[in-house]
């Protein structure tokens, strides 16, 4: 079975991946695969920006979301024509021959990776590059595109190690995708703890953070930073202690991630 891994930490958000398929797909008809995807309003395979945190405290996250593949995918069901299949390498496709563009299978994927092409009166997504894999293709055309090897595509059992270091894209759907993830961003705390009487940072002070997955410690930088990644979305209590000097406070991931700027320790 044909799959996906992407390492989100390796992207640097370039756009190749999106690019390329655009330019594999605009304008060209690859017929029986797929019809040609229009100039604007698809993006079969759609790289997502995430700016996260409050400044000082920022980070920048990119993750590629082409179709996903499922094994029980529910545009397959939601199909009256069944013109939306499994191929028996894994990859989903639509059949521009017997969709009627009855739009119904686009509400049915809650990854949002099916369009309408108006113009066609057709649905379309992401073929996982079917036309060129059937041609001898190793990897489709985002693949191909990466300059840092960020997206993987293959066998299954040949990307096995790389599948145990991953996860997949909303795993609640409960749709058993077929694109992993490695490094998904997860929620994080960080600041810099500063001394207010000498008016300079605090440096190796011990941070503890209790909660969820909890107790974790760590101590700030030569900078007086300190960041705790890899969080759930879940209330905190955040305890800041050096040379005496104690400071406790409250902490929450469940909206978003928290960067609490400059924090006196007095």
């Amino acid at each position: 079975m044909k799959v996906f891994v992407i390492d989100v930490k390796n992207c640097t958000g370039c756009y190749s991946c999106q690019i390329a398929c655009k330019d594999e797909h605009c304008g060209n008809d690859w017929t029986p695969y797929a019809k040609p995807q229009p100039d604007w309003g698809h993006f079969w395979g759609k790289l997502n920006y995430y700016e996260r945190g409050q400044i000082p405290q920022v980070r920048v996250a990119h993750v590629f979301v082409p179709c996903q593949h499922c094994d029980d995918a529910p545009c397959i069901k939601a199909c009256p024509e069944t013109a939306i299949s499994k191929r028996a390498d894994g990859l989903v496709w639509i059949d521009p021959k017997k969709c009627t563009g009855c739009q119904l299978c686009l509400p049915a994927c809650p990854y949002g990776a099916i369009f309408y092409n108006a113009q066609l009166h057709l649905a379309q997504k992401c073929t996982g590059c079917a036309h060129l894999i059937d041609r001898g293709w190793k990897e489709p055309r985002c693949a191909d595109a990466c300059p840092q090897l960020a997206i993987k595509f293959g066998e299954e059992a040949e990307l096995k190690d790389l599948i145990a270091k991953a996860e997949i894209l909303h795993p609640e759907y409960g749709l058993k995708a077929k694109v992993y993830y490695i490094g998904l961003p997860k929620r994080f705390i960080a600041g810099t703890v500063y001394d207010p009487g000498t008016k300079e940072v605090v440096i190796g002070a011990t941070c503890t953070l209790t909660g969820q997955g909890g107790p974790f410690t760590v101590t700030t930088d030569n900078f007086g930073d300190f960041w705790f990644d890899g969080l759930a979305a879940a209330d905190f209590t955040l305890k800041i202690e050096k040379a005496g000097k104690t400071k406790t406070m409250a902490v929450s991931t469940k909206e978003e991630d928290k960067g609490l700027g400059d924090i006196p320790l007095s």
